[in-house]
């Protein structure tokens, strides 16, 4: 298969190099990512400034593009411009910590593999649920399972998954659960810093991940040890809130 990498760690990311290190060696692989690191840059796109594309070798070898811009932006330029055919599949980590509950609407990895499916393209998320040390080889492995996944429930509409893996080994990770996105969150706080100047500026803190307890959402199946595969789409219509506003409209505009 053609196959359009991307992430948003960024070019030189060791998620990035392991999946790409497992994926060629049966596959046509097109790396198109940020230069930098990227996390939580949500679906932004690129409208201010030129947006950069530069060569990346690696021993010599041409290893992909690096882009001055977002997930989102990788995507769309490389499917626009710098792949000389439409890949069949755009998959985008693997992602160092996990994209759970409704950190994924800041997750500029999952907003990559919504991109693809806008565009009508097959797209995978993925991230191994770990901050520290991390073992990339069994989710890179996974993802040749995915990809033969994909192939049997694509449609010509795109479709995109968000995958969380557990950081386990492998012989405890108990199997493959398909679930919904959850409301889990971290809580959050803002540091409050003086600099030696004397001005003040802000950290933003996630302090505890508070978990929504639903049985069926993707951050109580990673916690129970759990592939999480959470079928995800760009429309944020609430269905329920449209039927109901609906028959409101006409008591309050005329």
């Amino acid at each position: 298969m053609k196959i359009l990498l991307t992430n948003d760690d960024g070019i030189y990311s060791l998620g990035l190099e392991v999946i790409h290190r497992e994926l060629i060696k049966e596959h046509d692989i097109t790396i198109i990512a940020p230069e930098t690191e990227m996390s939580a840059v949500g679906h932004a796109i690129t409208l201010t400034m030129p947006l950069r594309v530069m060569e990346i070798y690696k021993e010599g070898k041409f290893y992909g593009y690096a882009i001055r811009g977002t997930p989102a932006d990788c995507v769309k330029i490389g499917v626009q411009e710098l792949m000389a055919q439409r890949p069949d599949m755009i998959i985008s980590g693997i992602n160092l910590g996990a994209n759970l509950g409704v950190n994924v609407l800041y997750s500029g990895t999952v907003s990559a593999a919504t991109e693809g499916a806008f565009q009508g393209i097959p797209s995978v998320a993925i991230s191994l649920n770990t901050r520290r040390n991390p073992d990339y080889s069994f989710a890179a492995r996974f993802a040749k399972k995915i990809i033969s996944f994909m192939k049997e429930i694509s449609s010509s509409n795109g479709i995109a998954l968000n995958i969380n893996i557990p950081s386990l080994p492998p012989e405890k990770i108990r199997g493959v659960k398909i679930t919904r996105q959850g409301m889990s969150h971290f809580e959050e706080s803002y540091e409050r810093r003086r600099d030696p100047r004397g001005n003040i500026y802000y950290w933003l803190k996630g302090e505890k991940f508070v978990e929504d307890g639903d049985p069926n959402d993707d951050a109580t199946a990673v916690s129970e040890g759990w592939i999480s595969i959470t079928p995800i789409h760009y429309d944020l219509t609430d269905e329920k809130e449209y039927e109901r506003l609906t028959g409101l409209v006409s008591r309050y505009f005329k």
